[in-house]
């Protein structure tokens, strides 16, 4: 996989944790050149420690003037644009739908899925241009199951899920393939803080939540962050030439999201 992925141009959004600096890692080790956004500062600083040859800047891609700027550096930096990877993402609220409020359903649809469009808008010029390539979106298990508690994010992975189709459809002849994948229960803080919120809401422990997830899938287990820069390595590769418009789990195969 390493030669397939020398010399890439990759841009990767909120990488400076998590699942997101598990992809910019992987394609770094792979050989790729690498440029990545987030509004982590601390993250970013430790991820430029650890690997100094992956660019950064620091950007909100909810907002697209920051866009438009992360775009600016990248291109600048990569000299075209082979994969975007549009990882950003937040948990929005844990609350029945008549305690979420507007300004908690707008902020994560504008970070869930307006910033995914920001981004690939001004991505996919730069991958014609480069003869085609790929685009990996981000969604979620809950992007094709019902969440309850969790309507905006649900609402937002679904949206994910659907300009993910859309987007291959648009873009097929030109040789860009789209694709999305669909996390379960990732090992990680973020999750640890959705345990924790959901575990309020409830009024359980976060014990009890967490055994809850494991129970929801098939194989009994939460995912590592390697597991998805692995598919993303795939499908942006030769190896997934004819794979697109796609919703992937990587999951260990969720059966439900009902607890």
């Amino acid at each position: 996989m390493t030669a397939a992925h020398t010399g890439m141009r990759v841009m990767v959004t909120a990488a400076a944790g998590g699942i997101g600096r598990a992809i910019a890692e992987a394609f770094a080790s792979a050989g790729a050149r690498v440029h990545v956004c987030d509004v982590d500062l601390t993250g970013l600083d430790d991820l430029i420690r650890a690997n100094p040859s992956i660019g950064t800047s620091v950007a909100d891609v909810s907002d697209p003037e920051q866009v438009a700027g992360f775009f600016e550096e990248a291109l600048e930096s990569l000299g075209g644009l082979d994969v975007l990877v549009n990882n950003a993402g937040i948990a929005g609220p844990t609350a029945p739908v008549e305690e979420v409020t507007p300004e908690d359903w707008t902020r994560t649809m504008a970070v869930n899925i307006d910033g995914q469009f920001y981004c690939t808008r001004l991505a996919v010029p730069h991958l014609k241009a480069a003869g085609g390539g790929a685009i990996v979106n981000i969604a979620s298990t809950a992007g094709v199951l019902g969440y309850p508690l969790r309507a905006p994010y649900a609402a937002s992975k679904w949206a994910v899920v659907g300009l993910t189709k859309t987007l291959a459809m648009e873009l097929g002849e030109a040789g860009v393939r789209v694709n999305a994948i669909c996390p379960g229960p990732v090992l990680g803080e973020r999750m640890a803080k959705v345990a924790a919120a959901e575990a309020e809401a409830k009024g359980v422990s976060e014990e009890e939540v967490r055994a809850g997830y494991v129970k929801q899938v098939s194989m009994q287990r939460f995912i590592e962050p390697k597991e998805i820069a692995e598919m993303v390595l795939f499908l942006s590769g030769p190896s997934g030439r004819s794979i697109s418009g796609q919703a992937l789990g990587v999951d260990g195969h969720t059966e439900t999201l009902r607890t």
